[in-house]
């Protein structure tokens, strides 16, 4: 496995296996990732990819294996586990976002439901995040008035709310229309020049050569092969990477 900067990383998968009935999802998944560090997680379909952002503040559990987030392993339930999710931010590739509710609204739910920040606090900061993102004058109005990737940057400024210590992204470009990509993309980028720790599942290459700071190659359940993005798509190691990219980057 790939070394991380510090011995202390965020978060840590040993041995970790999932499986759906006789589907066997993860293999023996062994996976650090260091405060700060974007990991850029790529693969074919049915690899495990999602599964394996899921798994990290524990939408789907495991089997087997143990996953230590901050120094603390991840918690079964109840508010320990409340408490875990709310510093794990997560954008999901279908937004997710309350149909009923304004852009703000959506932002500064979080804030005020779990951490107890007041309203005009969590307004302030929903509205400085809109901005960050780029769609401030969006805030008035409702999921159904924004193009797909004003949602997708919305859920973005709701995971960034509650001022995560990481932020899972499960495909967040794959439901966009093509021109859209590139704006989710750049807010994403931006995230990861400020520090943010990041795990990013995407068929966004582009992305991954620019972004990352480790490119993580799942096949079959099992992490395959670990790297620099220089070294992965200049020189992948193993003989099924060197087949999945030549396949993608021909496209």
């Amino acid at each position: 496995m790939t070394e991380i900067s510090g011995s202390d990383p965020l978060v840590r998968l040993e041995g970790v296996n999932k499986h759906f009935g006789p589907l066997h999802v993860l293999r023996d998944i062994d996976l650090s990732v260091g405060r700060g560090e974007v990991v850029v997680v790529i693969g074919p379909s049915g690899s495990g990819k999602s599964t394996l952002c899921r798994v990290i503040n524990r939408l789907e559990t495991i089997d087997t294996g143990t996953i230590v987030f901050d120094g603390r392993e991840l918690p079964a339930e109840g508010r320990a586990l409340a408490r875990l999710r709310s510093e794990v931010g997560m954008v999901f590739q279908s937004f997710n976002l309350f149909s009923h509710k304004t852009i703000l609204e959506n932002v500064t739910l979080g804030p005020t439901r779990v951490r107890k920040v007041s309203r005009q606090q969590a307004e302030q900061r929903g509205m400085e995040l809109l901005e960050r993102v780029g769609i401030a004058t969006q805030a008035g109005k409702y999921p159904a008035q924004l193009s797909g990737g004003q949602q997708q940057r919305a859920a973005i400024a709701r995971a960034l709310a509650m001022d995560p210590k990481m932020i899972l992204f499960d495909e967040p470009t794959s439901a966009l229309d093509p021109e859209m990509v590139q704006e989710v993309l750049d807010v994403m980028t931006g995230l990861a020049r400020d520090g943010m720790t990041m795990v990013v599942v995407t068929h966004e290459m582009g992305f991954a050569r620019r972004a990352a700071n480790r490119i993580v190659f799942m096949a079959d359940g099992q992490v395959v092969e670990e790297g620099s993005p220089s070294e992965f798509f200049t020189q992948p190691s193993t003989e099924r990477a060197r087949d999945f990219l030549s396949k993608i980057l021909t496209h």
